[in-house]
């Protein structure tokens, strides 16, 4: 952690107890508790082995600055993000990887609206971290901690809020829910038996060292789930990432879904009871969103890639519904954040309002080929590539919000934008057929390599 930076694109990340150890964590807690200057916090975590143990780091550093802090334990992300802003807390402090393997861990800094803070605002905890602003509390004036216990299931109540509880109940849907071994178990099956589903659950006993399965929601990590969807004869089935915030689905044939998929059935929905509605996603996000706004009145805002960026712009215009390709919803009447929970509710609601299967819904999408490609590319030569990239598309239907992504008038699309960690450029290509997304990303890489030998 001795970079000059500690914020990536969705909070802090590294090896438990070779990056984030407790010596470390604790210096970087006493740095936020200096940015938030004695207030009252919230703090919480996954089910990462190594959850307790930064837990307790974070919370001295947070209380030798002054801070008060408000302990929950362990808790899915979004529900300590609904706790923030439910107990009017100054921010919280959540202890968590996501998706990452178990090995590591991470922190995320919340806000007082529950979502996280802002690119600008780790910029300030940053400064004060290395530039050692750290300012601790008199040995009299130090914080306390209390223990706050209630906040699953308050978070649980929060997401029925939202949804025709009844309306579901009627269904008595067969669902079956995949924690990953982590938080998502501690709150969808009380959730969805609350909603009237029968729950089988799987990889629901809380383990640190996911060994059920990685806790990143990929279908190749999914085969139990989508087997058992179809051999309990399941409505539908779902499953979590590591900290909760995500869902994938996978339809009653055991077909697993990327997340732009579930997330068009969700806009299209959206759009038909809030015409004019504005819906914020990512450039990385399937032409699938923009046909769907098209088609039922909506605007699409485009963002860079990042969960954060979609929340503040979200926040930023008073947007009601964001969503990634990665199975990150973000509904704002709930809260502007990635809500696994109650991205399952909105999708059961759906299912029991059109009376469809979750098969039915997806089928009657247009449908689009992705194929991915990438370009090695030195560190020192990005910003010129993209320089020169723009220059050679102008006048196209082209983002430039994130990279390049150019937009073609047969419905197909191609995403070229620099790794934020490897010496490559990253292309993402869909049309409707295979052979028109292998073409684009034979095309750009062809011309990506051009461009370089040019530099």
């Amino acid at each position: 952690m001795d970079s000059k930076k500690l914020f990536g694109t969705n909070g802090i990340r590294g090896l438990a107890n070779k990056e984030l150890t407790p010596e470390t964590t604790a210096k970087i807690a006493t740095a936020i508790g200096t940015f938030f200057n004695k207030k009252n916090l919230l703090v919480g975590h996954d089910a990462r082995t190594s959850g307790p143990m930064l837990a307790k780091a974070v919370i001295a550093g947070l209380t030798a600055t002054g801070c008060n802090v408000f302990f929950a334990g362990m808790a899915p992300t979004p529900a300590l993000q609904f706790a923030v802003k439910n107990h009017c807390m100054a921010g919280g402090v959540i202890i968590t990887a996501s998706h990452n393997p178990p090995e590591y861990n991470g922190i995320k800094v919340i806000w007082k609206d529950g979502i996280e803070i802002s690119h600008e605002q780790e910029a300030d905890i940053e400064k004060i971290y290395y530039e050692n602003k750290i300012v601790l509390a008199e040995w009299n004036k130090l914080g306390t901690t209390y223990e706050m216990p209630v906040v699953n299931g308050e978070y649980v109540q929060a997401v029925k809020k939202h949804v025709n509880t009844s309306q579901i109940a009627e269904k008595h849907y067969h669902v079956v829910i995949d924690a990953a071994n982590s938080v998502g178990g501690l709150t969808a099956p009380q959730l969805l038996r609350e909603l009237g589903c029968r729950v089988t659950s799987i990889n629901a006993n809380i383990d640190g060292t996911f060994s059920g399965r990685l806790p990143e929601p990929r279908p190749e990590n999914l085969t139990v789930l989508a087997a058992t969807v179809k051999a309990v004869g399941a409505d539908l089935g779902v499953a979590f990432d590591g900290d909760a915030d995500r869902s994938i689905f996978v339809d009653e044939k055991g077909q697993v879904y990327m997340g732009d998929k579930t997330f068009a059935v969700v806009e299209k929905y959206f759009l038909i009871e809030n015409p004019g509605a504005q819906i914020v996603t990512p450039v990385s996000s399937s032409t699938l969103i923009k046909e769907t706004a098209e088609t039922y009145r909506g605007e699409i805002v485009w963002t860079k890639v990042g969960s954060v960026t979609v929340s503040q712009k979200m926040k930023e215009i008073n947007a009601k519904l964001g969503g990634e390709e990665n199975g990150g919803v973000f509904y704002g009447p709930h809260q502007a954040v990635r809500d696994g929970a109650m991205t399952t509710a909105l999708i059961l609601e759906i299912m029991a309002k059109t009376g469809k299967k979750l098969s039915k819904l997806i089928a009657e999408q247009p449908q689009y080929f992705i194929e991915k490609g990438s370009v090695e590319c030195p560190e020192d030569k990005k910003e010129k590539l993209l320089e020169k990239l723009h220059e050679q598309v102008k006048g196209a239907n082209v983002s430039t919000v994130d990279g390049v992504k150019i937009w073609f008038e047969d419905g197909s699309a191609i995403l070229i934008r620099p790794s934020g960690t490897e010496n490559v450029y990253r292309l993402y290509a869909e049309a409707k057929s295979h052979e028109k997304a292998l073409k684009l990303v034979k095309d750009y890489s062809a011309m990506l390599r051009k461009i370089l030998t040019a530099i």
